[in-house]
């Protein structure tokens, strides 16, 4: 079996599952750091070349807001979801849920 495809296809299956993840943490606020340690606590891995720029992407989406502040002697950038955050995690939850019960009958 080709292992650049599953690489592929792994990568592919998990884009939309950080999404959601990075959503559902950023109901409480975190600067980046934090975020990416809770969700390794919690059992998914993400790089920083994969988190920050996800970040990003969010935010130019009117989907979280970010604040610059000085903490521990270092300027950090905490986010936390939007109004619009909000109600787009609730949707996209929704969403997802719908489709693992689907899997878990087609599985």
């Amino acid at each position: 079996m080709d292992d650049n495809l599953f690489d592929s296809l792994r990568l592919e299956l998990r884009r939309g599952s950080l999404t959601l993840a990075v959503l559902a943490q950023l109901r409480a606020e975190h600067y980046g750091y934090t975020l990416r340690k809770a969700l390794a606590d919690l059992g998914l891995e993400i790089d920083e070349g994969t988190l920050y720029p996800l970040l990003r992407r969010l935010e130019s989406q009117a989907l979280l807001t970010s604040e610059w502040r000085e903490e521990g002697g270092r300027k950090k950038r905490f986010y936390r979801l939007s109004p619009d955050g909000r109600l787009m995690f609730k949707q996209l939850l929704a969403e997802w849920k719908g489709i693992n019960d689907s899997l878990d009958r087609i599985v």
